[in-house]
């Protein structure tokens, strides 16, 4: 690819990529990282696609994969500095949106955000980036009935959180 080539492309997939790993990671810092290493794998790596869907999909695939290994390591760090006596210094801040009078978006979002980890993680990879158990299954390594355990509790625990806000 040229360098005009690549210029493109990074400007038609940045958006969506940087997206989908920040509803996952919750940090727009690791968010902006894993979508450029996403990219970058694409660019970097030999690869023959027929269309764009192919392309899009492969590109969602490997940035929701990406985000999912950077929240275990997120946890291995948390586990061991909780282990070892340490004080864990970050990433439990839930950015809150902009809640108005009126319920909607801002405040599903926020009620989202506040989930525990597996729920938010499971209710964006159906909701919003709209894939099956099987697809996640096979990224997670997780089995598709604890997949649909996770979804089935994470949507009852946001219904509960909505209610409760209304």
């Amino acid at each position: 690819m040229t360098r005009q080539e690549i210029t493109e492309f990074y400007r038609t997939h940045h958006r969506r990529l940087f997206n989908i790993s920040l509803r996952i990671l919750h940090d727009s810092g690791e968010a902006e990282e894993v979508m450029q290493d996403t990219i970058l794998k694409f660019v970097t790596a030999p690869g023959t696609f027929s269309s764009e869907a192919q392309v899009s999909a492969w590109l969602a695939r490997t940035c929701i994969r990406a985000s999912i290994d950077r929240l275990r390591r997120r946890q291995r760090e948390a586990d061991f500095l909780t282990e070892y006596g340490q004080a864990s210094s970050g990433s439990a801040d839930v950015p809150g949106g902009d809640t108005g009078p009126l319920p909607g978006i801002p405040e599903i979002r926020a009620a989202m955000d506040a989930l525990p980890e597996p729920y938010r993680l499971m209710l964006n990879l159906v909701l919003i980036e709209g894939l099956d158990y099987g697809e996640i299954a096979a990224m997670t390594g997780r089995k598709e009935t604890t997949l649909r355990s996770l979804y089935a509790r994470g949507r009852a625990k946001l219904a509960d959180s909505l209610k409760r806000k209304i």
